[in-house]
């Protein structure tokens, strides 16, 4: 018995799979979409870290703190994607979270 599957097509069928054109606003919405996770899971540790680490984090902003682990979960997505080839693996979120850590302990460390 044989399955036939909607991408089984004979073989002498002409192939009409077309590629959509990407329109600016849906670069726009797919670049958007990549750097997205870093900066909410940034907002959210920059958060965490002036609510329980207060002393530690001292006089620095939250937007401080944001902005540098942002960055941080950027790069990790980026090199994500560069050694992946694709976005939304889950080596490029561990990368995005290593990223964003190693950011804010950084920044932390400093003071």
């Amino acid at each position: 018995m044989c399955i036939k599957r909607p991408c089984d097509r004979p073989p002498d069928a002409p192939f009409q799979h077309r590629h959509p054109r990407v329109t600016p606003l849906d670069a726009l919405w797919h670049f958007c979409n990549l750097f997205l996770p870093a900066w909410g899971v940034a907002a959210l540790m920059a958060l965490a870290v002036k609510l329980l680490w207060r002393r530690q984090s001292g006089a620095g902003s939250w937007a401080s703190l944001w902005l540098w682990a942002g960055l941080g979960g950027s790069a990790g997505q980026v090199a994500g994607l560069a050694l992946t080839g694709r976005d939304g693996s889950m080596n490029g979120y561990a990368l995005m979270l290593l990223g964003l850590s190693v950011a804010l302990w950084f920044r932390l460390g400093r003071r």
